[in-house]
């Protein structure tokens, strides 16, 4: 970790006039802050303290912390303002944000330009990403090197690596009780892989996306072990108390996260006998954010992350990480804040990393992380659109569409310049978290309706396919979340199981149909590892003491690379998956017209069983036209009309058909599960 001393005022050789006059005279770029001292004078005492030097070859650095420096005063203020030594910690967060610009290499600098003349190059429909366990996917970094060219065959083009940096083994979460956060796991490999890795996919146009976990660290990283010894520095970065008196304040309104593996917010450590936060498991200590050295410290691990060459950084758990008693500790109004610095300060140092955060909340929290006021689209430029994943399994599982029509009100409140990341499913469980009211706007009962979801894919409904497991019930509530691979959740073990050719059809039809939904639909869309090739549920996890606790292995498979190559034969469930979705990529890829420019309007409920939505872009119409019934369904031709589109044809691209659009055509028919990709031609 990076320590910025707090040094007195010194002349240094800097080379900073010239710089200073060039960019704020000659070219009279402006500043605004509220201090008693020029930007010139700020900064070069900041430089001059901490033995930095910019030269005239910085003015685009220069110009950028001139633009941000403004808004990363009055937010790290409105957090500190309070503190003891906010102004001297604010001067030594300007001088990370000098040292990870200074740190950052030539390549990634030159690939910071290129995103910038691209305008949001996120947005783009040629982006098409896939999330993994390096371990679980190829054993180890160099190994998934040489799996990059079956991605490319795949078609994808963004990798999300699950958590590579160093946690104790039996106490990792996954990889999220993070030890030490400069440090590669040595399963997976060293910090010189993964930048080999890096380096290789660049090279073939791929991106990387790494996660970051801002809300806690193990109990075994050297802050916590520091903690433990009694040091007071240290005991500041946790929320650590001597006894239980404010602890349990905060439980009267915090909930459990995981009430049956991890009950209460709260766990005592005997080597310093006091009561540490831990949110999550009692080996994940949640750090304090209200002391300002540990944003600076995560911010400059933020950095760091950046110029590894991370082109999008997914923070874990954002909703957490500001804490009060009195309140739920989630969603808190600081945690914009929190957020807000810290977009504006990569925006500063790497500007071509872009920021996704993984809060997974109601609908109406989950727009808020896209900035709101001043900050709209400011503050995550990715979100995962968890509702409307949930969404499509309660439309698969009841075969209607009205509860997910209920929901998209607030699901298309998303700012333009910003993007959901689009998923069937992702490592963790499937939560049906959306609100009440959307499942009572049609007439249904929301206890009762996620009764039957949780019994339908747990299995335990009388007829279903489905074969999952209930994650985290909640005996107080009823309420629990639901663990299982795509293939599974969709019938396809159960039919392979009972040699069903019948089943495999439906269930490989369900999982396109599944796929193709999120595809098209809108954002950046996530595969997750082994669905592209119908891995089924993997039971094995309950042999395993360090995961059979948690379900959620069920569908973290472990890769047979020889199941892979059945890929390439024609027939096997493994080809007709695969090369499905490698069509289905393609098509993606062709149209600009599905990039995320908050251009998606829902078609209205002519028939409950159909979701159909519009895309425009540039003067082109794409309907995405999906029947989740299992039965055929018809949709008038008006449904095209009525947004004011009058096309004489429609070109099917998954069938490659042309379809008439006329007086003797009055309703495109779907057989069971069968959807349309349609371009409108005039």
């Amino acid at each position: 970790m990076i320590s910025i001393p707090h040094q007195p005022r010194w002349e240094a050789d800097i080379d900073t006039d010239a710089v200073f006059n060039y960019l704020f005279k000659k070219k009279k770029i402006p500043f605004s802050m509220a201090t008693d001292h020029s930007l010139t004078d700020f900064i070069r005492n900041i430089l001059s303290a901490n033995e930095l030097k910019l030269s005239i070859k910085d003015k685009a650095f220069i110009a950028r912390l001139n633009a941000g420096m403004a808004s990363i005063t009055h937010l790290y203020y409105q957090i500190y303002s309070t503190h003891p030594k906010k102004d001297e910690l604010f001067e030594q967060l300007i001088a990370t944000l000098v040292r990870a610009y200074q740190s950052r290499e030539k390549d990634l600098r030159k690939r910071d330009e290129e995103k910038a003349k691209k305008d949001h190059w996120f947005l783009s429909n040629e982006l098409v990403g896939m999330s993994l366990y390096v371990d679980r996917f190829a054993g180890n970094l160099p190994q998934l090197k040489t799996k990059l060219p079956y991605l490319e065959e795949l078609g994808v083009n963004f990798l999300h690596l699950m958590p590579l940096f160093e946690s104790p083994e039996g106490e990792s979460d996954g990889g999220y009780a993070v030890s030490d956060f400069r440090k590669v796991d040595k399963k997976f490999g060293t910090l010189e892989d993964l930048i080999g890795l890096r380096k290789e996919m660049q090279q073939k146009g791929m991106y990387m996306m790494l996660d970051i976990v801002l809300n806690h660290t193990s109990h075994r990283h050297e802050w916590a072990e520091k903690a433990k010894s009694g040091d007071p520095y240290f005991q500041d970065f946790f929320y650590m108390f001597d006894n239980r008196w404010i602890p349990n304040q905060y439980e009267e309104k915090m909930p459990e996260i995981f009430p049956e593996a991890a009950p209460g917010n709260f766990t005592y450590v005997e080597e310093c006998q006091k009561w540490v936060m831990t949110v999550f498991h009692n080996y994940q200590w949640d750090l304090n954010y209200m002391n300002p050295l540990v944003f600076r410290e995560m911010l400059d691990n933020v950095l760091f992350y950046a110029n590894l060459g991370v082109d999008v950084l997914r923070v874990d758990a954002p909703a957490f990480i500001w804490k009060e008693t009195g309140t739920t500790s989630q969603n808190l109004p600081q945690v914009h804040t929190l957020l807000q610095l810290i977009k504006e300060c990569v925006l500063v140092a790497a500007p071509g990393m872009a920021i996704l955060g993984e809060a997974i909340v109601a609908p109406k929290e989950i727009i808020k992380y896209f900035g709101t006021g001043d900050y709209t689209a400011k503050e995550c430029d990715f979100a995962y659109n968890a509702t409307h994943m949930a969404l499509q399994w309660d439309m698969l599982a009841t075969g209607e569409t009205d509860v997910m029509l209920a929901a998209q009100h607030a699901i298309l409140e998303k700012p333009f310049g910003t993007s959901w990341i689009s998923y069937t499913r992702c490592h963790d469980d499937i939560g049906m978290g959306y609100e009440d009211y959307m499942i009572e706007m049609t007439g249904k009962t929301p206890f009762r309706h996620r009764r039957y979801l949780m019994d339908y894919y747990s299995g335990n409904l009388p007829g279903t396919p489905a074969r999952g497991a209930l994650f985290s019930f909640n005996p107080k509530t009823g309420d629990a979340r639901i663990s299982g691979t795509l293939a599974s959740l969709c019938g396809l073990e159960k039919s392979l199981y009972e040699n069903d050719s019948h089943g495999q059809d439906i269930s490989i039809q369900k999982i396109i149909l599944m796929q193709a939904h999120s595809l098209f639909l809108g954002g950046m869309p996530m595969l997750y590892y082994g669905d592209e090739i119908g891995y089924t549920n993997d039971y094995s996890f309950s042999d395993d003491p360090g995961k059979s606790y948690d379900n959620r292995w069920l569908h973290r498979p472990l890769i047979d690379w020889g199941k892979a190559k059945r890929r390439n034969e024609e027939g096997t469930v493994e080809n007709r998956i695969f090369s499905q979705m490698k069509a289905l990529i393609k098509i993606r890829k062709n149209l600009p017209v599905i990039g995320d420019y908050k251009n998606l309007t829902w078609i209205s409920p002519h028939n409950t069983h159909i979701a159909a939505f519009l895309r425009s872009f540039e003067g082109k119409s794409f309907y995405g036209v999906f029947n989740f019934s299992d039965k055929y369904q018809n949709l008038t031709w008006y449904a095209f009309r009525e947004k004011g589109d009058s096309p004489e044809s429609l070109f099917d691209h998954w069938s490659q058909k042309e379809i008439n659009v006329g007086p003797d055509h009055e309703y495109l028919w779907l057989e069971p599960y069968q959807f349309c990709l349609l371009e409108s031609r005039q």
